[in-house]
């Protein structure tokens, strides 16, 4: 049997697997694809299990000022290398890589996930959203401290609660981007992970008309209205109609399971799963993981596996 890393199982936190050296297939030249496209808001769907939450974490550990100077992550791995998933140079790699080097921690990101959103109503769903939204507010309040905040706009700062009104809610992200620009004299980063849950919760419980109005201008505040927003990412399970929520958003990007873009960038290439047996001295086994898992189709990339099936075969 050989000797290869750790292998964590679920765990979606970059930083976490990076430090701890556990098992991880290079995706990082997906920060580069995205980067180059110039693409304002993009929306990614991909079954679940996928890696859509590791690589939202991935995005956001490289870019995040919160990670300034923390490169030792990004060591070795395609975008600090010049090298593409293929082992292709890519333009960059003259410079070893320096472009995205020097864009490492340089951007402030905000980062939320809508996960947790699975109550039964629309109040407590709703409530639910706007407790995420104060979580996010809470790691950013050095910003109450700093001189940059009028009066008014620190009232506004405190109002971000479970009971704020909706005006305050859908408007929340668009504030909070323009107080992190001010602070840090650059356009905001949005992530945001499993955009479609309490949609799918409205759906089953019944509140679909009130949760598609409630997150329509809320998306149309954060990604359409927002002139502090450098760049969006949004992922999800299920493309949503784009006349529900998405109606205003016309800069909005859609990758679905069948675009061409990103095919190789979430869930594991055959070549990749066999390299990953070789390292576990489980080489011989491919056709039987061919045969258990038989990978999924991504744009005219056949044969990507979910991460989670492997990584427990491995386990």
């Amino acid at each position: 049997m050989g000797m290869g890393r750790a292998i964590g199982i679920g765990r979606q936190d970059f930083e976490k697997i990076r430090v701890s050296h556990n098992f991880y297939i290079d995706k990082t030249d997906f920060i580069r694809k995205w980067w180059e496209t110039e693409d304002e808001v993009t929306l990614i769907t991909r079954p679940r299990r996928f890696g859509k939450t590791l690589n939202m974490s991935m995005v956001e550990k490289f870019f995040s000022v919160e990670y300034a100077g923390r490169g030792d992550l990004f060591q070795g791995l395609h975008i600090w290398e010049g090298t593409s998933a293929d082992g292709e140079e890519t333009t960059d790699a003259m410079g070893k890589g320096d472009k995205y080097r020097k864009l490492q921690g340089t951007y402030p990101v905000i980062f939320l996930s809508f996960a947790d959103v699975k109550e039964t109503t629309f109040q407590e769903a709703r409530k639910k959203i706007c407790k995420l939204l104060q979580l996010t507010y809470n790691k950013f309040d050095f910003l109450l401290k700093s001189d940059l905040l009028n009066e008014n706009e620190k009232g506004d700062f405190q109002k971000i609660s479970p009971e704020m009104e909706n005006y305050m809610a859908s408007l929340s992200l668009k504030l909070l981007s323009a107080y992190l620009s001010r602070y840090y004299g650059k356009k905001a980063i949005i992530l945001l992970d499993e955009y479609d849950t309490p949609m799918q919760e409205a759906y089953i419980n019944g509140y679909w008309k009130e949760m598609a109005d409630f997150i329509r201008s809320f998306f149309n505040s954060t990604f359409k209205t927002n002139p502090y927003l450098e760049r969006a990412v949004l992922t999800g399970i299920t493309r949503i109609s784009k006349e529900s929520i998405f109606s205003d958003l016309n800069n909005l990007k859609v990758i679905t399971t069948t675009s061409e873009k990103y095919a190789d960038c979430f869930g594991f290439t055959e070549e990749e799963v066999f390299a990953a047996l070789e390292e576990y001295g489980l080489s011989g086994q491919e056709q039987q993981v061919k045969d258990w898992y038989d990978g999924f189709s991504f744009g005219k990339k056949r044969d990507i596996y979910n991460p989670w099936s492997i990584i427990s075969f491995f386990r």
